[in-house]
C-alpha cells in the first residue's frame, strides 16, 4: 500500500525527480559535476526572487546545517544576534546561536503568537553591538508565517542584516529576498521543493559572504565562507558533497522553473483550501486564523476526546502520514497536514475522506 505523506518533510516526490538518483556516477571534482553545480546555483537565485547582487551554494546535509553553516561563520568577536522565537524551530536557531557562543537577544512570544513589532524595535535601537537580526520565515511547528517584510523594514533602518529559516517556506511561499531585505536565508529539498532530504541551499548577499573568512567559521564541513570561496573559484564545494543528490535537486528545480513559481505557490495555496474547508465542514478548529497560515501546513485540534496518538496511528494505518502536534499542543490533542511535494487536489480530497472516518 502507498503511504501518502501529508507530514512537513521529507515529502512524496514527483517520478522524474526518483528517475533522475539513477543518474549514472559522477566526480564532484570533474567538468560535469561543476556545470551542474553552476545551473543549479542559478536556479536557487531564481527560487528566491534574487537580483544580481545575491550569490548560492550547495551544502549537504538538512536545512538545520544550512542554518548551521550561515550561524556559525557570520559573527565576529564582540557582534549580537537577535533572535525572534515564537516556536520549536525558533528555539532550533537559539539551539545554534548558544552552542556557537554568539550573544543572543532571544525575543520569545510564544509559540502561535506573531513578533511584537515594538518591542523589536526598541531592542535595535538600543543595542548597536546586534549585527543580525534572526527568525523564521514558516515557523513549521504551528504553521504560521511571520511577518518578515516588516521586520526586514526596521532591520534596514537600524543597519542591521537579516537572516531567515526559509526551510520550510522556499517553493511554498514568495521569500523575494530582495523586497523582504533579506541578507541571508536557507532552505533544503526535501521540503516544498519536493526534492529529497539532505540537499540544502543557501542565498545571500554575495557582498555578505565575500566578506567572510573561514578563519571566522567555527565548524569545518558547515563554513560559509569555504563554501563561498570553492563555489565562486572552481564551481564546487570545499569537501565532498552527497553528489547523488544534486541530480533530483536540480531536477525538482527545473521542474518549478517550467511550471513557474507563481503557478506552483498557488498550486500549494489551493490544496491547502482544499484541505481546510474540508476539515472545516467537519467541525474541526484550527490553531491560527487564516490569513496567518502558510500556503502548505495547517494545525488542527481533534475532537474532544479524541486521542492524537491514536489517531495519527490509525491514519498511518490508512496509508496517510500525519503529525501529531509539538510541545504544548500534543497535550491538546493537535495534529499537523502538510501539502508539501508531489500533492495534488485529488490527493487531498481522497485525505478528507479517509480523515472523517477517523475522527
Amino acid at each position: 500500500m502507498k503511504t501518502y505523506l501529508f507530514s512537513p518533510g521529507p515529502v512524496m516526490v514527483e517520478e522524474p525527480v526518483r528517475q533522475s538518483l539513477m543518474h549514472y556516477d559522477i566526480c564532484h571534482r570533474s567538468p560535469e559535476f561543476e556545470e551542474l553545480f553552476v545551473g543549479i546555483q542559478d536556479k536557487i537565485l531564481r527560487l528566491f526572487e534574487a537580483d544580481d547582487s545575491y550569490y548560492s551554494v550547495v551544502v549537504s546535509g538538512s536545512g538545520t546545517s544550512a542554518n548551521e553553516t550561515c550561524l556559525s561563520t557570520v559573527f565576529k568577536d564582540g557582534d549580537e544576534a537577535l533572535l525572534l522565537n515564537n516556536g520549536e524551530f525558533g528555539n532550533r536557531l537559539f539551539e545554534i546561536l548558544s552552542k556557537y557562543h554568539v550573544p543572543t537577544t532571544n525575543m520569545e512570544f510564544g509559540w502561535g503568537n506573531l513578533p511584537n513589532l515594538d518591542e523589536v524595535e526598541n531592542v535595535l535601537c538600543n543595542n548597536d553591538k546586534i549585527t543580525f537580526v534572526c527568525m523564521v520565515f514558516h515557523e513549521t511547528s504551528t504553521g504560521m508565517i511571520n511577518p518578515v517584510y516588516e521586520v526586514g523594514k526596521l532591520a534596514k533602518k537600524y543597519g542591521k542584516r537579516l537572516f531567515v529559516d526559509c526551510v520550510s517556506a522556499a517553493a511554498g511561499e514568495h521569500i523575494d529576498v530582495v523586497k523582504n531585505n533579506i541578507d541571508l536565508c536557507t532552505s533544503v529539498g526535501g521540503k516544498c521543493l519536493g526534492a529529497y532530504p539532505g540537499s540544502a541551499y543557501i542565498c545571500g548577499k554575495e557582498e555578505l559572504m565575500a566578506s567572510l573568512t573561514p578563519e571566522m567559521g567555527k565548524n569545518v564541513y558547515l563554513n560559509l565562507a569555504k563554501h563561498y570561496q570553492m563555489a565562486k573559484k572552481n564551481h564546487q564545494t570545499p569537501n565532498t558533497p552527497n553528489v547523488n543528490l544534486f541530480w533530483p535537486l536540480d531536477k525538482a528545480l527545473d521542474m518549478v522553473m517550467e511550471e513557474g513559481l507563481s503557478h506552483y505557490i498557488d498550486r500549494h495555496a489551493a490544496c491547502a483550501k482544499i484541505l481546510r474547508d474540508g476539515m472545516k465542514e467537519m467541525g474541526l478548529k484550527f490553531l491560527l486564523p487564516e490569513e496567518q497560515m502558510s500556503n502548505t501546513v495547517t494545525s488542527v485540534f481533534l475532537p474532544e476526546g479524541k486521542n492524537v496518538a491514536q489517531f495519527v496511528a490509525e491514519m498511518g494505518d490508512a496509508g496517510y502520514t500525519v503529525y501529531p502536534g509539538k510541545g504544548k499542543y500534543l497535550e491538546m490533542n493537535m495534529f499537523q497536514v502538510a501539502n508539501m511535494g508531489a500533492i495534488d487536489s485529488k490527493d487531498c480530497k481522497k485525505f478528507l475522506e479517509v480523515l472523517k472516518a477517523h475522527i
